[in-house]
């Protein structure tokens, strides 16, 4: 399953027009998204334990939640996700259509942007788990990465970090569960400690 979406996500930045898609990005390319679905399966897994959803259904769910993020428009990527989904779990074993209807549902309804206590526990666990990906150290590097790609210098890094910070904070603020809250809480104290350090150790930010 997890190399079926790896060559997927591979397939579908080979098969883009020259340079579409903003490919010089590297959160647009298959291996950023790749292990961002990684990310997202471990911390799904670890909430739905947690918290006592259906596991096998969550982590199937997160494995496929961005399978089509790099071949389909942002608006319809969720759909095209649990249209690929089906496929495979329909043609590689014998799931019953319970699982797969849910394991897609979760797919289909990953981007819900309204209350996450809404939806089904493994839809939440999942949505809380790909929040969390952009909050903390993951979040922190690619906006390094972006100040590079801006042309920007170091003396913007406090700066770009402060960004880090609030988009965590809009994130977190999205989560309900106690075992995501608590993750959520530990990786904004270690970037607004990363934003501290940062300002100790260079001179002209003390200003700040």
């Amino acid at each position: 399953m997890a190399e079926f979406v790896h060559e997927y996500l591979a397939a579908s930045v080979e098969n883009e027009d020259e340079g579409g898609r903003m490919r010089w990005y590297p959160w647009h390319s298959a291996e950023y998204r790749y292990n961002h679905i990684r990310n997202v399966v471990e911390l799904a897994e670890h909430i739905a334990r947690k918290e006592g959803a259906d596991v096998d259904v969550t982590k199937v769910a997160a494995m496929f939640h961005d399978v089509a993020k790099l071949d389909a428009d942002q608006d319809v990527h969720a759909n095209e996700g649990a249209r690929i989904a089906r496929e495979y779990l329909e043609s590689h074993g014998d799931y019953p259509e319970s699982f797969v209807h849910e394991v897609c549902q979760a797919v289909e309804d990953h981007s819900y942007q309204g209350d996450v206590r809404d939806v089904p526990l493994e839809t939440q666990c999942l949505i809380e788990a790909d929040l969390l990906d952009k909050v903390g150290a993951n979040g922190t590097v690619l906006m390094l990465l972006r100040m590079g790609y801006e042309a920007r210098t170091h003396m913007d890094a406090a700066e770009m970090i402060d960004r880090v910070f609030e988009r965590g904070k809009d994130h977190a603020s999205r989560i309900h569960s106690d075992t995501g809250e608590g993750i959520a809480h530990q990786r904004l104290k270690r970037v607004k400690w990363f934003r501290e350090w940062l300002q100790s150790e260079v001179a002209a930010l003390e200003e700040d």
